[in-house]
């Protein structure tokens, strides 16, 4: 769906669209349009940072406002460009980024908005696991990263005890994980290990941390003609340990997408795999608060050579979008979107955003600056996220850097699916993933005649 509205749907709009009203205010500051995804209390914080650039100089206004949920936005700002109307920055999670770099002139990438203003943004102090999916295959960056995440384990502190497990040393392999969870069942925890966000926590994320590829062309940054390649050794492996999980009553299928946090929150559950951006939620609501919640990298399986490496992130970034097919922005429109970008990637509002939110330090800068504050130290395990993100030193491969596929949306959609059915006993786990590479590749051949050329 979200190929067909932003691709070349989006291109075919008319040309004799309406211009929409000019953004320059009589007499007053240029105002420049910002819609976003994140409900409260996230979108609230958002928009301070909006304020506090207002408030920073006196020729730009940006005026944000909240368009619902991601896709919701998206919806919103295809809308906008057909009409001529289209924000002068829309944010769009990170799953939309192989549609968002095929939306041609719906989007103005990037380093193309820097190189025309001259406004200059220090990338190279970006985590690269943050700087490479929103860039190029040759580095030049099409987005602007600012709410980034990724996924970790949290563990239930409290029943480990209750287990006779030591909680401070969290399982770091698969062979681990599975003898811990034996023995929190053991001690009924009710649900000993659970997900959420299924697949890419243990799809996505999974492959990333082992080196090996989700699709071919380095996971589609090669080019739209890429390949779904989950049908591979680990991922019928890992499916088929999920599986036996299962069947033993240590692992339960937590519900599509955030539908897992639920179990952990409310104490169910003895481990989870989550969004690092959960930890908010879990400090609040898990019985015992932030004593009883340990943090950790997601384990591996250590007798696949090389890993495990980075992981690779979630959450979403800020695109500067063209008004319309045939309305063009002001030099000066253009000049008030870098400079709020430029705004964005200082040290203290990155650093303020990840101590208040629990979203990535995107950059190296702002992750030793709050080190110097002591937060890591009052909230532990809250750097667990950005080391997991630099493990191996930054040096990404093609199946670490990111996922690039046109349609992933609807590909997610596919593989949980297929996935739910195996974890249901409906399937083997090779005929899941075999399931899932197959649905995938029509989403990604349908994506590639749409939009190639």
């Amino acid at each position: 769906m979200l190929r067909r509205t932003l691709g070349k749907a989006v291109l075919a709009a008319p040309l004799a669209a309406p211009l929409a009203a000019p953004a320059l205010a009589q007499g007053g500051p240029i105002e420049i349009s910002f819609w976003h995804g994140l409900a409260q209390p996230l979108g609230g914080l958002l928009e301070e940072i909006a304020t506090e650039f207002n408030a920073s100089q006196p020729r730009f206004r940006v005026v944000s406002s909240f368009r619902g949920s991601y896709p919701e936005t998206m919806v919103a700002a295809i809308a906008g460009f057909r009409s001529a109307t289209a924000p002068h920055i829309v944010q769009m999670f990170e799953v939309g980024t192989g549609t968002m770099m095929a939306a041609g002139r719906a989007i103005k990438p990037l380093h193309e908005l820097l190189r025309e203003t001259g406004v200059t943004i220090p990338f190279d102090d970006y985590l690269p696991a943050v700087r490479g999916y929103y860039s190029l295959a040759d580095g030049r960056m099409m987005a602007m990263p600012f709410n980034s995440s990724t996924a970790v384990m949290f563990y239930n502190k409290d029943a480990f005890r209750r287990a006779g497990l030591n909680p401070d040393v969290a399982p770091k392999t698969w062979a681990e994980l599975r003898a811990a969870a034996t023995r929190l069942k053991a001690a009924n925890v009710e649900i000993p290990v659970t997900t959420a966000w299924p697949t890419w926590t243990q799809i996505e994320q999974m492959s990333a941390i082992h080196n090996t590829p989700l699709a071919t062309l380095d996971n589609g940054f090669g080019g739209l003609n890429a390949e779904l390649r989950i049908n591979n050794p680990l991922m019928v492996r890992h499916i088929n340990a999920l599986m036996e999980m299962g069947r033993e009553g240590t692992f339960r299928w937590g519900g599509r997408d955030a539908a897992g946090d639920a179990l952990f929150a409310n104490g169910s559950s003895g481990m989870v795999f989550a969004s690092s951006g959960a930890r908010a939620r879990f400090v609040r609501e898990l019985p015992g608060g932030i004593a009883n919640l340990g943090v950790a990298m997601l384990p591996y399986y250590d007798d696949v050579q090389g890993a495990p490496i980075n992981s690779i992130i979630g959450g979403a970034a800020f695109w500067a979008m063209n008004r319309g097919p045939n309305a063009t922005r002001s030099a000066d429109e253009n000049r008030g979107i870098a400079e709020f970008f430029a705004y964005l990637a200082q040290t203290r509002v990155v650093a303020n955003w990840h101590t208040a939110t629990g979203f990535l330090p995107v950059t190296k800068a702002a992750f030793e600056q709050v080190k110097t504050t002591g937060f890591y130290t009052q909230n532990p395990g809250a750097d667990i996220p950005i080391e997991q993100l630099l493990r191996g030193g930054g040096q990404m491969t093609g199946s670490s850097r990111g996922i690039r596929l046109g349609g992933f949306v609807e590909i997610r959609t596919a593989m949980q699916e297929e996935m739910e059915r195996a974890l249901q006993g409906q399937q083997t786990a090779q005929q899941a993933m075999d399931n899932s590479v197959t649905r995938g590749n029509v989403v990604l051949r349908n994506f590639e005649r749409t939009n190639r050329g």
